[in-house]
């Protein structure tokens, strides 16, 4: 069990949290049950990620997996929709995130356990007091995420800037395009049915150990996108898709820092990007 330090808990509570909840964010709340998980974010009207979290309930409210960096930002933006609804945000300090990589099992006595709703890959998800038993080292888990082309905010995409369809939620469960009314939804559901997201972020592969996220890359002489999280010569990276496909039907070569790259997107991906472009 790999202890994910880079993460942090908040809990909503009271007799309006779900509902309330339900009508601010991506994923569908409202049929969520003990055990089970959401991805999901909360938009700007304009459409673009300002948090994002992986989403279980428990006897006492719902749990909030996020970004521990942002946490405080992310209650702070929940109580300004808070309004007249009968909702308690707070924070769990006392309470850690905690990942289980297949084939690993976990029996803590107390804890919220539920499978990452992303990827099976990505295996449980445990939402437990800090005092329990666990690696602190989260380089398997991110390893891991990497390998199967899973992205995660603040390393692979910036908050504030990505759209839903830009980071793969539409592929991931992310987005619930039948739930009814969320912060941003309309500029999300026009880019799921016109099929207008041309920027995606998909794994890529080198010949050599990928520079740091954030380095530019370039499709012949155009910049064409940002790597993001690698691990040796396996990364993800934010891409303009349709420019990047000219390029090399027009046989020129995607490269960062002089170093050349393939795409090598994952089987869910493509399976998931076939029936997207059926449904778009």
């Amino acid at each position: 069990m790999i202890h994910l330090l880079d993460r942090a808990i908040l809990r909503l509570s009271g007799e309006d949290a779900r509902s309330w909840f339900a009508n601010l964010v991506t994923c569908d709340i409202a049929h969520l049950e003990p055990g089970q998980g959401r991805w999901g974010a909360l938009l700007t009207p304009q459409g673009k990620i300002l948090f994002d979290f992986l989403a279980t309930i428990g006897e006492d409210g719902l749990y909030l997996d996020t970004d521990a960096a942002l946490a405080p930002d992310f209650a702070k933006r929940l109580n300004f929709y808070r309004l007249r609804a009968k909702v308690k945000v707070e924070a769990l300090p006392a309470w850690g995130v905690y990942a289980a990589l297949p084939p690993e099992n976990v029996d803590i006595e107390g804890a919220l356990v539920f499978p990452d709703p992303r990827r099976p890959e990505l295996g449980l998800r445990i939402l437990a007091p800090v005092a329990a038993t666990a690696d602190d080292a989260t380089t398997a888990y991110h390893d891991r995420r990497i390998e199967f082309g899973i992205p995660e905010g603040g390393k692979d995409f910036r908050f504030g800037e990505a759209f839903p369809h830009e980071v793969l939620m539409d592929m991931l469960a992310g987005v619930d395009f039948k739930k009814g009314c969320f912060v941003g939804q309309e500029v999300v559901s026009r880019m799921q049915h016109r099929g207008t997201a041309r920027t995606r972020i998909v794994p890529v592969t080198a010949s050599a150990t990928l520079p740091a996220a954030g380095t530019e890359i370039r499709i012949g002489d155009r910049p064409a996108g940002t790597l993001g999280s690698s691990v040796g010569k396996r990364g993800l990276a934010l891409l303009r898709l349709d420019r990047v496909e000219e390029g090399l039907a027009a046989g020129e070569s995607l490269v960062t820092e002089g170093l050349g790259l393939t795409i090598d997107k994952p089987s869910w991906w493509v399976e998931s990007s076939s029936a997207h472009k059926a449904t778009a």
